[in-house]
């Protein structure tokens, strides 16, 4: 079975799109503003992906373009504004950023009320205490939404997260945690990893190389989840699993494109509809 995107993401778009009739109503205009350094394809794919979503779901969506040279003051003084923008009820920063801002000093400045992708550790710490109140970031909540919708159930069975990034791998493993699955986190030091990865019920990706997860990683029936947006060696967009080389044996599988950020980009704007909200 393919787990296409598309199915989830279009049932969670009817949803917002009323709540957004419904603060119209009341004079308040959703905003998101997108801050993106440099040109990164994965970055500008995803883009794409959002503001054609936005204008879907009748939400107002800039993107705040900034030079890959940017010094740290100059970008801190950017999030500045938009922080304070009135305007503006969310704030999406792409990561990861480059070598000269320092991400551990940006997350403590964006406005936590505006962090619909959960950068800021006030959002952070309501995660790891299962407090809704805060925004779960929005991968990993993409991730549990594409579980849920196919009826893949998570309690108790054996879940092995490749990655362990703050933008996906551990928040994506505590948001699998409070569904009560036995979750597993790999990374590029782990050991074994084949041998870990066969014996999960599930297989999430999420480490950013092209076509990693072949089928000498995971066993007949296994689901794979595949995270990542890549650019082969051809230009084409991919995954993180080499989809032509597993779909045989597994037992069901996210595409990429049209699978995982697909719904992302639709967390997002239910986030930002929150944020309005509160």
């Amino acid at each position: 079975m393919i787990l296409y995107g598309k199915v989830v993401a279009d049932k969670l778009s009817d949803e917002i799109i009323e709540e957004v009739k419904e603060l119209n109503q009341n004079g308040v205009y959703p905003k998101l503003v997108i801050i993106r350094v440099g040109k990164n394809e994965s970055d500008l794919s995803y883009e794409r992906g959002a503001l054609k979503r936005a204008e879907k779901l009748g939400i107002k969506a800039e993107v705040l373009e900034l030079p890959n040279d940017i010094s740290q003051d100059e970008f801190i003084n950017c999030l500045d504004k938009v922080n304070k923008d009135s305007s503006v009820h969310g704030i999406l920063i792409f990561r990861p950023l480059p070598k000269q801002i320092d991400e551990n000093i940006i997350k403590n400045y964006i406005n936590p009320k505006k962090d619909v992708d959960c950068m800021s550790p006030h959002n952070v710490a309501k995660l790891m205490e299962g407090d809704k109140t805060g925004f779960s970031p929005c991968t990993p909540s993409a991730v549990i939404e594409i579980l849920k919708h196919y009826n893949i159930e998570l309690k108790g069975k054996n879940v092995v997260v490749i990655g362990r990034s703050m933008v996906v791998g551990k928040p994506l493993s505590m948001l699998l945690l409070n569904e009560d699955a036995t979750v597993t986190i790999c990374h590029s030091k782990t050991q074994d990893l084949k041998e870990i990865t066969k014996r999960a019920d599930i297989v999430i990706v999420a480490i950013g190389r092209a076509k990693y997860l072949n089928k000498e990683y995971i066993r007949e029936g296994t689901i794979v989840i595949d995270v990542g947006i890549n650019v082969d060696n051809v230009g084409n967009l991919c995954g993180d699993v080499d989809f032509d080389d597993i779909k045989e044996i597994v037992s069901a599988v996210t595409p990429v494109p049209g699978g995982v950020g697909a719904v992302t980009n639709t967390i997002l704007f239910k986030n930002l509809i929150k944020a309005c909200k509160k």
